[in-house]
């Protein structure tokens, strides 16, 4: 599965791409609406899960892969873990590649995606409230806040804003 955009190649992670993913999950300034900077250990275990959901699910997360560069920037896709409020696209990108367009580029692609290949027929995202840039690309994206939810599992506690989109028409 590869999804690409004009600058970017999304495609499911492969074990060349953890040290990319170590430099997303450890950074403080990324990680500040995403549960916190982890230790390199808890990173890799969260690493480890996002290449084990493309075995469970069709929905995961995508590397994003600079296509200029071949580096490997980000997280952005699809996914519906378990017990998740809601089938979601997410994004994250390494603060590097902040202000470019390119988590707009990537999260686009990934609705188009959720729409045309997995036959969703709506889209969420879960923002923390304090994340404003986050919600601008929600709103950039169609999407508008719908209610608040608590994250399960050891995000129990959490509470994020469900931002939604429906009826494929605004990706």
């Amino acid at each position: 599965m590869i999804v690409e955009t004009s600058r970017l190649l999304m495609r499911p992670p492969v074990a060349e791409d953890w040290p990319g993913a170590q430099k997303f999950l450890t950074c403080a300034e990324t990680m500040r609406y995403l549960g916190g900077a982890q230790h390199e250990a808890d990173a890799w275990r969260t690493f480890a899960g996002w290449l084990g959901m493309w075995q469970l699910t069709p929905a995961a997360m995508f590397a994003v892969i600079e296509k200029a560069s071949g580096e490997w920037i980000g997280r952005v896709g699809p996914w519906y873990p378990l017990q998740w409020p809601a089938r979601e696209v997410g994004w994250g990108l390494r603060r590097a590649w902040w202000g470019k367009g390119l988590a707009f580029e990537a999260a686009r692609a990934s609705i188009q995606h959720a729409y045309e290949t997995l036959g969703w027929e709506t889209v969420s995202h879960m923002i923390d409230d304090r994340n404003v840039a986050s919600q601008r690309l929600a709103e950039k994206l169609g999407s508008k806040p719908t209610g608040r939810v608590e994250l399960p599992g050891s995000l129990g506690g959490f509470e994020v804003t469900v931002w939604q989109q429906c009826c494929r028409a605004s990706a």
